[in-house]
């Protein structure tokens, strides 16, 4: 079983969710919908995010959760055609992202917010080495020749790990493994030193040691660089090693935001209880796994009331299934969604 990490206590003047004043994203009220056959469809719901300087926030939740619309949205990436953002804003370093054009953005990605994604061989170009696909990062945002750009790139294989990396920035993704091919990914996000790194579950195509390895070095950069992170992921044991705070969405909406140890300690919905539940227990040998029953609603069919509330072991008839449900904060003033805040204790993992 995953223990609570250690945390220090909140300093004096911060907020109940861990946000300084030195923002480096904010997102307030942003809605995402999609074309589908079902007309305009609602898959992000007024979602309210914010991350500071230096700080990794972590965005949990089940698939069809609304984790990785979220993260395009701030990258501007949504299919134009087919999308669309009724409502909402997001500030990075103070700038409005929303209503930018595709060349104003191209010039955001890169120097100020980079992305890597979960297969990182279906990111690489297999016609072009690894070297001048970093070295490509530096001559369209830093104006490089393509011989300096190339020694640029090789300082950035070298700085996550790539043994002998002058040689190998001639080297094509297929002689690389999963994980060194994850490690030219992130040499490539933060060649331009961006103030927020997206990492949409990095690991989960990664063995366990080779994802422990990688957790380590991300972590070790952003201390180097002092990057922000947005790290997505359905894996709480990832986020006991990587976040300072966790922003839980279910059904295209944030059902819970809290700093990482009372997430694991005290969790605020229901939700983040059967998330908890569910993280094997491998010092109960034979002992069943937990699982939330259910599975998440399709965006067309999502339930009135609670969203979670047709899975909810704590769900009151009358109450959870009707009317509308806010993000709102608790006693002690952490946020979560659920009209039973306050009334019921949950449970979190044994310490």
């Amino acid at each position: 079983m995953v223990s609570p990490p250690h945390s220090a206590a909140p300093e004096q003047g911060a907020s109940h969710t861990g946000v300084a004043d030195d923002e480096v994203l904010r997102v307030e009220d942003l809605s995402v919908e999609f074309r589908t056959e079902h007309g305009w469809v609602r898959v992000v719901d007024r979602v309210q995010l914010a991350i500071a300087r230096g700080q990794t926030v972590g965005l949990v939740g089940e698939s069809g959760s609304g984790k990785t619309v979220t993260s395009l949205a701030v990258m501007g990436l949504l299919p134009r055609d087919d999308s669309r953002i009724p409502q909402g804003s997001i500030r990075l370093a103070g700038r409005e992202l929303v209503g930018l054009s595709e060349r104003e953005l191209s010039e955001v990605r890169g120097p100020d917010v980079a992305m890597i994604f979960q297969e990182p061989r279906r990111s690489l170009d297999p016609a072009f080495s690894v070297g001048d696909q970093v070295a490509e990062v530096f001559r369209r945002h830093r104006g490089l020749a393509r011989r300096p750009a190339l020694a640029e790139a090789a300082r950035m294989l070298d700085m996550v790990g790539i043994s002998d990396a002058k040689r190998r920035v001639a080297d094509y993704p297929h002689q690389f493994s999963g994980g060194m091919c994850q490690r030219v990914m992130l040499a490539m996000a933060l060649a331009c030193e961006p103030k927020l790194l997206i990492a949409d579950e990095p690991t989960t195509a990664l063995d366990v040691t080779v994802q422990a390895e990688m957790l380590r070095l991300m972590n070790e950069l952003q201390a180097e660089l002092d990057v922000s992170i947005l790290f997505i992921t359905h894996d709480l044991a990832v986020v006991a090693e990587m976040c300072d705070l966790v922003t839980v969405m279910y059904a295209g909406q944030v059902v819970e935001v809290n700093p990482l140890y009372d997430l694991f300690a005290r969790p605020q919905h229901p939700y983040t209880e059967g998330l908890l539940a569910a993280i094997p227990d491998h010092s109960a040998r034979g002992g069943r796994l937990q699982a939330i029953q259910g599975a998440v609603p399709a965006a067309w069919d999502f339930p009135t009331g609670c969203r979670f509330h047709p899975r909810c072991d704590h769900a009151v008839p009358g109450r959870c299934d009707v009317g509308e449900v806010s993000l709102r904060a608790g006693p002690d003033g952490r946020p979560a969604r659920c009209v039973r805040l306050g009334e019921i204790e949950l449970a979190g993992t044994p310490q």
